[in-house]
């Protein structure tokens, strides 16, 4: 495995501990709100997760051998 690919297994760790929180949230939503001029968005971070779940299965497709067949004509 490549030096520029985090261990495999990390990556499904981090990808299960985000969609747990996306389940979560999903469950229970929250409304973006904002106080003493900080702002807190629920649906930004819902997004972030999201982005970051895909990122994971990105880089776990990338990881894993993969087989590609062809077919030459003569």
């Amino acid at each position: 495995m490549s030096n520029e690919f985090p261990d495999v297994s990390a990556l499904r760790v981090i990808r299960s501990q985000c969609l747990a929180l996306i389940a979560e949230l999903t469950l229970r939503p929250k409304p973006s709100y904002e106080l003493e001029g900080q702002a807190v968005s629920w649906s930004e971070y819902l997004a972030r997760l999201k982005d970051v779940v895909e990122w994971c299965d990105h880089k776990l497709a990338a990881a894993e051998p993969f087989e590609l067949r062809s077919q030459a004509v003569t």
